[in-house]
């Protein structure tokens, strides 16, 4: 008996990346947006993006749903927290979406401009510390500037959020790379998202997400943090 034949074109694959922007499903238009406003340039701050009408909404949902692959539901966090300014229309994006599904989560912003927590009250909360853009390519201002002067580590934004009260939990950027974790070890699940403390229970994500490692600067105690984005600046080309 002869074996079935496959029907389709060969090129399937590049049908569907050619499909037109009203067809291709929500990750894959992101994806094109963000390509097309950082086109020729190395870094951005992703505003044309973010701030677009249909932007920010396709950001808000597929930030979600890469948090929930990585193995963190809404009922996981509390709050997310800007890494800089260009983090912000993410952060409201992201609150909005989660809205939408019936979730409530709150946000602030960090600043070392005192207060250098701005927004809602975060003591006791797991938060998520969100940034557009986070890699060694980053120029962003504030806290992005020490990542770069520390190696592309959050040692004082996570000790600013830690001093407030709050919990760490992971970190999120609508673009990354693999290279700011590239020496640290990986994390098969979000388990970091939970202890005693918290009250949650580690839940199991798809795939393996990086680490950072960071410090808190006033104690030295020292922790793993997983880190999720959207998509890898390779992804852009």
């Amino acid at each position: 008996m002869s074996e079935f034949r496959l029907t389709g074109k060969e090129d399937l694959s590049a049908q569907v990346a050619a499909l037109p922007e009203d067809m291709a499903d929500p990750a894959e238009r992101l994806r094109r947006k963000i390509a097309e406003c950082v086109s020729g340039s190395s870094f951005n701050e992703l505003y044309k993006v973010t701030l677009d009408h249909d932007g920010l909404l396709l950001v808000g949902n597929v930030m979600l749903d890469k948090l929930e692959e990585a193995g963190f539901l809404l009922e996981d966090f509390d709050a997310l927290g800007a890494l800089t300014s260009a983090a912000v229309p993410a952060v409201s994006a992201i609150i909005a979406a989660a809205a939408a599904r019936g979730q409530s989560v709150d946000g602030f912003v960090l600043d070392f401009v005192y207060p250098s927590v701005k927004g809602t009250d975060i003591a006791g909360k797991r938060v998520i510390l969100v940034d557009a853009w986070l890699s060694q390519k980053s120029y962003i201002q504030t806290s992005s500037l020490v990542t770069l002067q520390q190696g592309n580590r959050l040692d004082l934004d996570f000790s600013v959020v830690e001093h407030e009260g709050a919990k760490p939990i992971a970190i999120l950027s609508l673009v990354g790379a693999e290279e700011i974790a590239k020496n640290a070890s990986s994390c098969e699940t979000a388990s970091t998202a939970s202890d005693s403390e918290s009250g949650t229970e580690a839940r199991e994500g798809t795939g393996k997400n990086s680490v950072i490692e960071l410090s808190n600067t006033v104690t030295g105690e020292s922790c793993k943090l997983p880190f999720i984005y959207a998509y890898g600046e390779n992804e852009l080309n």
